[in-house]
């Protein structure tokens, strides 16, 4: 494992995003979101996509030039669309989009149809919180997770984010499966077995080999039934708001994954109360999860977003960890000419 600086790290990915054919903004913009993606700990969604980027990029998937558009507004509710341009991209323009419109209404809405991967999700949860404002975003996915009670791939793991402002925000970012495709493949590729059960192997068993649930792509969904039912829910309603399409008309091919559809609201709290109301609540919320009694001192509980804030400390002290075999495809794509 290497540990590279931020700035460099940044650098690099913006070269390689150059040489894909993204302008220089936009290059500028989603190479410090993919770094912060890989500072903040979440390694799965960072680097480690830019190959399959640079994939669909190649074979018309994605337009790396294409930029988001409102199509239909009514108050602060929005519907555009991100003509299958980057994604983290697009993202990032609906959730500024939602911000106005909060700081305007006190809620704002974008639904983003017709766009592709957003790599992490968590980083529009951060988004608001940074602009001291709640967030709640979700996006539905290619068919990779099984109903509950069905053996095929019919609903998405659909990621679905929440964020709440504060002196420590609170950001959740969680897929409907137990454990995402990402993480999964990072086990395999450490030769790790999963702390708990995430799926079904060739034989219909609960497993915590990551190679069986990906080989059979039946990851468990969480709270079984429940998690299988928010999954198809949010995916509905994804696809009525913006207009893109549903899991079921959504290729199951990560190369074809195109043309989904995003939620994107923004809430400023402080239309309702003080700023020191809302800081008691968070705070009060906070330190009662702390007080609670572990079951391993070593691991006491955490809110979410809390581990987020101290990797990236160290990684901003440190370098960023990056695997050496995904450090070298960038370096790769930052030398390469363009497509």
């Amino acid at each position: 494992m290497l540990r590279i600086p931020i700035a460099d790290l940044t650098h690099h990915i913006e070269r390689a995003l150059l040489n894909l054919g993204l302008t220089p903004d936009s290059a500028s913009l989603s190479a410090r979101l993919t770094a912060e993606t890989d500072r903040d700990g979440v390694r799965t969604h960072g680097i480690a996509r830019l190959p399959r980027f640079a994939e669909m990029v190649r074979i018309g998937s994605i337009d790396p030039q294409a930029t988001p558009k409102l199509t239909t507004s009514f108050g602060a509710l929005e519907r555009w669309t991100g003509h299958r341009g980057p994604g983290n991209l697009a993202a990032y323009a609906a959730m500024s989009r939602a911000i106005e419109l909060a700081k305007s209404h006190g809620l704002g809405a974008v639904a983003l149809g017709d766009t592709t991967h957003w790599q992490r999700g968590g980083t529009f949860g951060w988004q608001a919180a940074d602009a001291n404002l709640a967030a709640l975003c979700w996006t539905n996915t290619m068919p990779n997770l099984p109903p509950w009670g069905a053996t095929t791939p019919a609903i998405g793991n659909n990621p679905l984010v929440l964020a709440i402002p504060g002196t420590q925000p609170i950001v959740l970012d969680m897929a409907m499966s137990q454990f995402s495709y990402g993480t999964l493949a990072s086990y395999r590729k450490r030769g790790e077995q999963l702390p708990f059960p995430g799926g079904f192997d060739d034989a219909n068993h609960l497993t915590t080999d990551p190679a069986a649930i990906e080989r059979t792509f039946r990851a468990l969904p969480i709270g079984y039934w429940k998690g299988s039912g928010l999954s198809f829910a949010l995916d509905v309603l994804a696809a009525m708001l913006s207009g893109g399409r549903a899991t079921h008309q959504i290729p199951p091919d990560a190369l074809q994954e195109v043309g989904i559809s995003q939620i994107f609201l923004a809430i400023a709290p402080t239309s309702l109360a003080s700023i020191q109301e809302l800081t008691s609540i968070a705070t009060g919320a906070i330190d009662a999860l702390h007080a609670a009694t572990p079951i391993d001192p070593a691991n006491p509980p955490r809110y979410p977003g809390e581990a987020t804030l101290h990797t990236r400390e160290q990684n901003l002290r440190l370098g960023v960890p990056v695997d050496e075999t995904q450090w070298q495809r960038v370096l790769d794509l930052a030398l390469s000419s363009k497509l």
